[in-house]
């Protein structure tokens, strides 16, 4: 249940009646909201009196609910803004890991001229291997910030575990949480204390309802700038490595309010795949895309068969422009 309270009701009430009915004590734009379990279907008693609105939930998905908020929320990534009635679907596009200064300085000078803004690299690497290139660790969140006040461009890295979670907040502009640390309630609760855009990924054996609740650990530690983003789930096919839900895909965008962004890559796992994918995602109208692109990727140290060519990239962001323009978007 979400309750808004009177603005007669003092912060340090709020804070008193949330620890009586263990209830989220948030504060968005100034106004206290408290979220309870979704058991609860009655205001509680000890806020008679107090309570300006309120909803009811069926399931603890709340503060994504389009129930709660109607339309998708507004999430602003440095000079661009997603969601909202904005109409634009953000290109981000970058190597699977950052391997060197010379590689992640190639991949945001072909940024630049194609006119985007966001650049990816992985730095903590979630290998399924530990003989895997575990990725450069904080030597390449240096160089991914290194990029940005050199070209102006923001900057994402995923998180691998808890354990750096505050070197990846204090270095990127938005905060990735992987398919493989989607449940690590360390990482969202460090997230859900900063104010800069989270993009959670669902894990590949989650449901829907599992996924929308790993972002209200998020939402109701209060950082409403969550993104969720459908990178494939397992099934029984082998052919390709995942299977990218875009049946899931309209039901977030039909029950939640949070912006949507999709990632081919890592669901087709193969290259020749991904711009086929890629338009068949924007044709749905979604607020981004997650490609992965390198130099060579050929001697990419991860993920080198899913991984486009710069110049494969450079022709995927032509054919995904008319492709928006067709459904009313825009490519950023």
């Amino acid at each position: 249940m979400i309750l808004h309270l009177k603005d007669s009701v003092s912060q340090q009430e709020a804070d008193q009646l949330a620890g009586q009915i263990k209830a989220f004590h948030i504060r968005p734009e100034g106004k206290s909201v408290l979220i309870t379990g979704s058991g609860v279907k009655e205001v509680p008693a000890a806020l008679e009196g107090k309570v300006e609105d309120s909803w009811v939930f069926a399931n603890d998905i709340q503060l994504a609910s389009r129930s709660y908020i109607q339309g998708t929320r507004e999430v602003k990534i440095g000079d661009v803004t997603i969601g909202g009635n904005t109409r634009n679907t953000l290109l981000i596009g970058g190597p699977c890991s950052v391997e060197s200064e010379e590689q992640i300085r190639e991949s945001s000078q072909l940024l630049v001229k194609l006119g985007l803004s966001t650049l990816r690299g992985g730095c903590y690497k979630p290998r399924t291997s530990p003989y895997s290139f575990q990725g450069m660790g904080l030597d390449g969140l240096k160089l991914l910030a290194k990029m940005r006040d050199e070209f102006g461009l923001n900057v994402i890295t995923e998180a691998r575990d808890a354990t750096h979670i505050d070197e990846i907040i204090e270095y990127s502009d938005v905060i990735q949480v992987g398919a493989k640390a989607m449940y690590d309630q360390g990482i969202l609760r460090a997230c859900a204390k900063t104010q800069k855009p989270v993009l959670i990924k669902r894990g590949f054996g989650t449901t829907l309802q599992e996924f929308v609740q790993a972002a209200e650990f998020v939402l109701s530690g209060g950082n409403p700038n969550v993104v969720l983003c459908e990178r494939g789930i397992r099934t029984f096919e082998t052919g390709t490595r995942f299977t990218l839900d875009l049946c899931g895909v309209a039901w977030l965008k039909h029950h939640t309010n949070l912006p949507v962004i999709l990632d081919p890559s890592h669901a087709m796992g193969y290259a020749y795949g991904v711009a086929d994918l890629a338009r068949a995602c924007v044709a749905m109208g979604i607020d981004g895309l997650l490609i992965e692109a390198h130099r060579n990727p050929k001697e990419a140290k991860s993920d080198a068969s899913q991984q486009l060519t710069h110049q494969e990239f450079t022709d995927l962001l032509a054919s995904l422009q008319p492709v928006a323009a067709s459904v009313g978007y825009k490519m950023i």
